[in-house]
């Protein structure tokens, strides 16, 4: 177990689902914060987690090798949690050179700044010395009406984001292989829960609803994806981190498959009763062309997580949702001040400059 006396890094720590986690570890240990605070980075989100002794934020991006080896020199961590990434499917159709750099060789700076922390580390801090690499369901590709992605399956990524998040998962292993560096590799799936940046489905319906604009279904709805709540995400982190063996990987997923048609039902429906007015806000919902390579359907097999780790998913999707729906109708402020002058809620990645007003 994670004590105090030993110190974790994590990075995208501003982030949605960093954060999520250095909330989670600040208590049990002391949390090194890493982010750039790109454009879906805020510190807000890390206010929970508090400062000194137990928190410090270090404002860093991962492409920076040598400021990278400095900072595991000087904290010494016994783990790394790797979740610095772009993360935006429609970003990636738009830009897809600044995802291989962020996502792709961020990854392999910080892989070999940690190859070189742990070669120079004493004994004790190689032995318990951990690195877990935070990745996808998506690198595996698309599946159809039926299956599962399992940990044997092979890559299909499909778009830049998933193909830049698979170069990076194959550079893990291949430190793993050729140095012995003990890094774990984790694939989850979709993630829902507070402080989402609102390009994201889940924000992105809830703010356009609150604000009456149409709401976005690509093609005809039908696509489907498994719902993780982040804090469950979380806790499947903490423990690979701690019950997790060195050069494997762990599939973390809800259990929870909609598709993007039902999920909006759930959460628009959630919304009426929450925040009523005149009219029902599914109605805004408005089918546009389809995100091209938009994947089909993404389902991810636990049992491996749940065997070895003892972890299983504990938040329930409905209570999720519901959670979900009135921490936005709460922190609307939230939203409008992470979105000004960086994202005006419009649809990005048709690779034809349509456009959703």
């Amino acid at each position: 177990m994670i004590t105090n006396q030993h110190t974790v890094i994590v990075t995208g720590a501003a982030g949605f689902i960093g954060s999520a986690l250095v909330r989670m570890l600040v208590g049990s240990a002391r949390v090194v914060s890493v982010d750039s605070l790109s454009y879906a980075g805020d510190l807000a989100r890390l206010e929970a987690a508090g400062g000194e002794p137990d928190h410090r934020f270090v404002q860093l991006d991962v492409r920076d090798s040598q400021a990278l080896l400095d900072l595991f020199e000087t904290e010494r961590p016994r783990t790394v949690y790797h979740l610095a990434a772009e993360t935006h499917v429609d970003r990636s159709i738009d830009g897809p050179e600044a995802f291989v750099q962020s996502n792709t060789v961020g990854t392999v700076r910080l892989l070999e700044a940690a190859r070189r922390y742990h070669a120079a580390a004493s004994s004790t801090e190689r032995d318990a010395f951990r690195l877990v690499n935070v990745s996808t369901d998506e690198v595996y590709g698309s599946l159809g009406d039926e299956g599962v992605f399992s940990e044997s399956s092979p890559f299909d990524p499909r778009s830049p984001y998933s193909a830049s998040k698979a170069a990076a998962d194959h550079m893990a292993s291949a430190y793993v292989h050729t140095y012995g560096l003990p890094v774990m590799v984790t694939h989850a799936s979709n993630n829902y829960g507070p402080y989402q940046f609102p390009e994201k489905l889940i924000p992105l319906a809830l703010a356009r609803a609150l604000a009456g604009s149409s709401i976005p279904l690509y093609g005809d709805g039908s696509n489907v994806r498994d719902w993780l709540h982040v804090d469950d995400h979380a806790r499947a982190l903490i423990r690979v981190a701690e019950r997790g063996r060195p050069g494997e990987v762990y599939l973390v997923g809800g259990g929870n498959e909609r598709s993007n048609a039902q999920l909006l039902d759930t959460l628009l429906s959630t919304l009426n009763e929450l925040a009523p007015h005149d009219g029902d806000y599914r109605d805004l919902v408005t089918l546009v062309g389809d995100r091209p390579g938009h994947d089909f359907r993404y389902a991810v097999d636990s049992g491996k997580a749940e065997r070895e780790l003892g972890w299983r998913p504990t938040v329930p999707f409905d209570d999720g949702i519901r959670a979900t729906v009135a921490w936005y109708l709460a922190n609307q402020e939230w939203t409008r001040r992470v979105t000004e002058g960086r994202y005006r809620l419009e649809r990005l990645g048709t690779a034809s400059g349509e456009a959703v007003s």
